[in-house]
């Protein structure tokens, strides 16, 4: 008789905690703390994300959490995890501007993988304009571009005004001064800038850097 007491005691324990955690705010959220934001608003990211204060924490869809927060525009990723006792961390990786594109539809920024994914209303200061028709992350001529601008040191990424390509292989960057930088494919990045580097001490109009052990001036 004693042991099922104890067995039948042990049994309304579990459903009492179950009920306590699934149904109750006894470990409900508290906070929801956001990480890695500079430019996207955390109080955007918290209305985007929609967890109640006092819902259940163990009830909390995190996949779910992160799917409507890296809708944002200007998120590339968002990880949501469960921080015990009541606090959902909303972890967050922008977008990295490379560049902005203007058609008839307005000024859009580009990030490095060729998303365009804010609208402005004039063309930002020290981003260089992406000079191609239709671009887009599915485009192979944008991808090839923002991946040479994304792979640039500051200094040099500085002087670009302009970038664009007819092939993925055809890699343009027009620097201040007029100057024209061949730079071929998206390979060897970090190799042809600090070629670059070198033949920007030399005066010229336009630098071939597409194979850069034969590098060029004109």
């Amino acid at each position: 008789m004693q042991r099922r007491r104890i067995a039948v005691l042990g049994v309304l324990t579990v459903i009492a905690l179950g009920y306590l955690l699934w149904f109750t705010p006894f470990l409900g959220v508290s906070t929801v703390e956001v990480v890695g934001v500079r430019e996207v608003e955390a109080d955007r990211v918290r209305s985007v994300a929609d967890v109640p204060i006092d819902h259940p924490m163990v009830r909390v869809d995190t996949d779910r959490v992160a799917a409507r927060v890296s809708e944002l525009p200007g998120v590339a990723e968002a990880d949501v995890s469960r921080s015990w006792p009541s606090t959902i961390t909303i972890t967050v990786t922008e977008r990295r501007a490379v560049a902005y594109h203007e058609s008839s539809g307005g000024v859009e920024l580009v990030d490095s993988t060729g998303v365009l994914f804010e609208h402005l209303d004039a063309p930002p200061d020290g981003l260089p304009k992406l000079d191609l028709l239709d671009p887009g992350p599915a485009h192979d001529e944008t991808r090839a571009v923002t991946a040479v601008l994304a792979a640039l040191p500051t200094e040099l990424f500085e002087q670009v005004v302009s970038a664009t390509a007819v092939t993925p292989g055809s890699v343009e960057l027009e620097l201040t001064e007029e100057r024209v930088v061949r730079w071929g494919d998206a390979e060897q990045n970090e190799y042809k800038a600090k070629v670059l580097d070198v033949l920007l001490t030399r005066k010229g109009s336009a630098y071939d850097v597409s194979s850069p052990e034969l590098p060029t001036v004109s």
